[in-house]
Order: C-alpha cells, then sequence, then structure tokens
C-alpha cells in the first residue's frame, strides 16, 4: 500500500475506488483502515482537549493534519479554547469547493460567544496541496481578528494545511 500510494497521508487520503485497485484490498480493508484513521483523530483530539494546546504545537498539527488533509473541498475549522486555552470544541464552520470556502466572521464570532471562548485557532486546507496562505487567507484572518476582538476573544493562530506541510500564520509573523 505505502508503495502504491507513496505515503501514509496519501493512503489515507486514498478513495474507495483507488484502494480496490490494490490486489487483496478490498471495502472491507477500506473501511477497518478508516476505523484506524478516525480512532487517530479522536486520540490526537482527546491530547489537546486535556491539556495546554500552546504547550503542544505539534499535537495540534498532527490534529489539523489528520482532520484537514486529503479532503477533496476546503473546510474551514475552529479550534474554540478557554482561558487556559484548553479546547472547549474543535467545530468545522464552513465547507467550499475545490479551492474556496466562503466564511462568514459573524457566524464565527456567533459561534465563539456560544462556545463562551476567550480565544481560537483556525485552520483550513488547501485540496490542491500548497500550504501557502493567499492574499485572501491573510485578509480574512485580518478580519476575523478585528471581528473577535470586539468581544475579547483572542485569535492565537491560522494554520494552513496542504498536502505536506501545516503551515503556521503565527510562525510566519502574518498575525
Amino acid at each position: 500500500l505505502l508503495t502504491r500510494f507513496g505515503s501514509l497521508s496519501e493512503l489515507f487520503a486514498a478513495q474507495l475506488h483507488e484502494f480496490r485497485q490494490v490486489r487483496g484490498m478490498g471495502p472491507a480493508k477500506f473501511a477497518q483502515l478508516q476505523a484506524v484513521l478516525e480512532m487517530a483523530r479522536r486520540a490526537l483530539g482527546e491530547d489537546i482537549r486535556t491539556g495546554d494546546v500552546l504547550r503542544s504545537p505539534n499535537s495540534v498539527r498532527e490534529y489539523l493534519r489528520l482532520a484537514l488533509q486529503g479532503r477533496e473541498h476546503e473546510v474551514f475549522l475552529a479550534l474554540f479554547l478557554d482561558a487556559q486555552n484548553r479546547v472547549i470544541e474543535s467545530e468545522e464552520l464552513f465547507r467550499g469547493t475545490l479551492s474556496q470556502t466562503s466564511v462568514y466572521p459573524r457566524e464565527v464570532v456567533k459561534q465563539a460567544l456560544h462556545h463562551n471562548a476567550a480565544a481560537v485557532i483556525f485552520a483550513h486546507n488547501h485540496p490542491s496541496g500548497a500550504a501557502e496562505p493567499s492574499h485572501a487567507d491573510e485578509a480574512l484572518t485580518q478580519a476575523l481578528k478585528q471581528a473577535l476582538a470586539l468581544v475579547d476573544v483572542k485569535v492565537l493562530d491560522h494554520f494552513v494545511v496542504g498536502a505536506a506541510t501545516v503551515l503556521s500564520f503565527a510562525e510566519r509573523g502574518l498575525l
């Protein structure tokens, strides 16, 4: 399987019809692989929920990679945090097309208030595979940061998940 798909990330992103092209692999094995992937997502989700997110950036990166990498459409996700930077909720807020998704700051603010969040970390994927943020990504992040500042919610980071990397706006100095 690794030879056929080239990496674990590509294997996890494979669709059933691609998986079935490998001799001996059928729907049952595909379902088992998807179950293992979901258990890994949940385990990483538990890790980030039980600890201080900021002390474990690799856990956040790996959780986001598993949650968003390999999706065929763009997804915008938020991690809502309490005052101690513990995850209250991880929520997929918007789903788009192959190359874009519409994000509405008003809805993001509503969800932050609903969860009584003190801070938020955003993430979205680029199905094209490139983790480089666009100018629209940067403008959106600034708009969200300004809208959330009005209700005292801090934007700690915005990650872009590509095929091989996960880029952090904070590390790039874009926040």
